[in-house]
């Protein structure tokens, strides 16, 4: 019990501050940008969820740190056949789940298929939005204790990059059985920290693994706080309430680089930040007004005044993280406000009024409101009227993830991504609409997008894989489904006292090598 009563200590400092007495050295308070909405890799989207989720569990592989490149984990080692359509993974022996129950290939097999087989008795615990990234998966097949396959209806070049991503972490069936729907309050994985307790908008609490396959972690708890409002990170991070905070305002980096007590951490990485326009209705529906939105928002002033300098202009929706499939020859939208103002005259949409959904905060957001206002100000000058409604973070992905249609013309929107395949199949292709499960809440369709990237993930040549993405980037800019703002380059900032910390390019939080003197 003895953690408890360090994490109890902690918590109460956190929330009084320093001014009393100290966190205990042992303890990494995390200062996060928003309340979770479930610690269940497979049913949650979110990065600031992700975040708590990579110290809980673990996947069959994992990223090399400091790398998008695969390693393994809980799979020591797999074989591909050569076809590409079959993957024997062979599993390490004597690993357990946090409530002790033992991690084998039919737990491997029990997490799939309870994600992508309807008829699974607890497909219910879900929804699952991501079960996309395994929708090549035929079968799951527990070969033996510690060997499980995977038969693929085709080969699917983003395979075992997918397995590494938060989705494909392991479950403990134990727990889903013993917990059902409210398995995500009640997480169990094989991970470097188990979950103590979530207090509803207040803190996750997760405490240190002691039997953990890759070795325990120094740190005895870590206490994730949501803490939504930018400028209050930077207070608590100031005043020694929170010890490691993410996304850190830009106007903020500054004063922490100046000041021998904090550290600050940068790193460029697969991100995209974009506006979702309503291709199905209103004036988005006309492809002359999605290209004057790209051509009227002055994005150089956003990357350089509002995100001061931690962004670069984005072109599309391949980041340029993913240089093999990005060889940036198409360039950003210009900022031509009189050639908006033409194309909106053409279309004859002068002076309508669009609605705008804005984001209060969340994962890769940056600074959304700022934002959110600078845009409106430039769209005003080329004869749009935009009016702008506001919502918590959780609230706006409810009303955003299901579509725009009656309800909205454009929505700030950002991802973070391990594979150039993942945000334009997850969110660009026809049957990626809300209606079939998919996120492309703006109702873009593009035959040709479609087969390119259909092409693309089953083409297991990278060079290839690259071309095909090349082009998708072309059609998708001209047909601006988006209005394409920035490319962020993500931060974070501890106190001096912590340890052990880098940033990954998956914008994940990965904290067992991590300590705090």
């Amino acid at each position: 019990m003895r953690w408890f009563f360090t994490v109890a200590a902690a918590l109460f400092l956190a929330l009084i501050g320093p001014a009393t007495a100290q966190i205990p050295p042992n303890v990494l308070i995390v200062g996060q940008i928003a309340e979770p909405k479930s610690l269940d890799p497979q049913a949650v989207t979110a990065t600031n969820d992700f975040r708590i989720l990579m110290n809980v569990y673990d996947g069959l592989v994992r990223f090399k740190k400091g790398t998008l490149e695969v390693e393994p984990a809980l799979a020591k080692s797999w074989d591909i056949s050569d076809d590409g359509m079959t993957y024997t993974f062979h599993l390490r022996d004597g690993v357990t789940f946090q409530d002790g129950t033992p991690f084998d290939a039919e737990a491997v097999k029990f997490t799939f298929d309870r994600m992508l087989k309807d008829d699974h008795p607890f497909h219910d615990t879900g929804p699952f939005p991501l079960a996309f990234f395994f929708s090549q998966v035929d079968t799951v097949t527990a070969k033996d204790k510690q060997t499980v396959v995977f038969q693929l209806k085709e080969p699917f070049a983003p395979f075992l990059s997918n397995l590494a991503y938060p989705t494909g972490l392991i479950v403990s069936p134990a727990a889903v059985k013993q917990y059902g729907k409210d398995f995500g309050r009640h997480p169990v994985g094989t991970g470097a920290f188990k979950f103590a307790e979530w207090d509803p908008n207040a803190k996750v609490v997760v405490t240190r693994n002691d039997d953990y396959w890759d070795g325990a972690p120094k740190l005895e708890a870590v206490v994730f706080r949501p803490i939504a409002d930018a400028n209050t990170r930077v207070a608590e991070m100031l005043s020694g309430g929170i010890d490691l905070m993410v996304e850190v305002p830009p106007d903020s980096l500054g004063q922490f680089r100046d000041n021998a007590s904090y550290k600050v951490y940068e790193q460029a990485g697969p991100h995209l930040w974009f506006l979702i326009l309503n291709t199905k209705e209103g004036p988005f529906s006309d492809k002359r007004v999605r290209q004057a939105v790209n051509y009227a928002i002055d994005k150089k002033t956003l990357v350089n005044d509002v995100l001061q300098g931690t962004a670069d202009v984005a072109a599309g929706p391949i980041p340029p993280a993913f240089g093999w499939a990005n060889d940036g020859s198409v360039d950003p939208y210009p900022y031509d406000p009189e050639k908006a103002k033409e194309l909106i005259r053409q279309a004859g949409a002068e002076g309508k009024t669009v609605t705008f959904y804005v984001a209060e905060g969340g994962s890769g957001m940056l600074d959304p409101v700022a934002m959110a206002t600078a845009i409106q100000a430039d769209l005003k000058k080329v004869g749009l009227n935009v009016r702008i409604e506001t919502y918590e973070w959780n609230t706006f992905l409810a009303n955003v993830n299901p579509g725009l249609q009656g309800k909205a013309d454009m929505a700030e929107m950002a991802w973070m991504t391990n594979d150039p395949d993942t945000l334009p199949f997850l969110a660009l292709r026809t049957d990626a609409m809300p209606d079939k499960g998919g996120f492309n809440s703006g109702y873009y369709s593009n035959q040709k997008v479609d087969q390119l990237l259909d092409a693309a993930r089953k083409t297991t040549d990278q060079a290839k894989r690259g071309k095909l993405y090349g082009e998708v980037q072309k059609i998708v800019h001209d047909d601006a489904p988006w209005a394409f703002i920035a490319n962020w380059k993500q931060n974070a900032v501890s106190t001096a006292q912590v340890q052990g910390f880098e940033l990954e390019p998956s914008f994940l939080l990965i904290l067992k090598d991590v300590t705090k003197g």
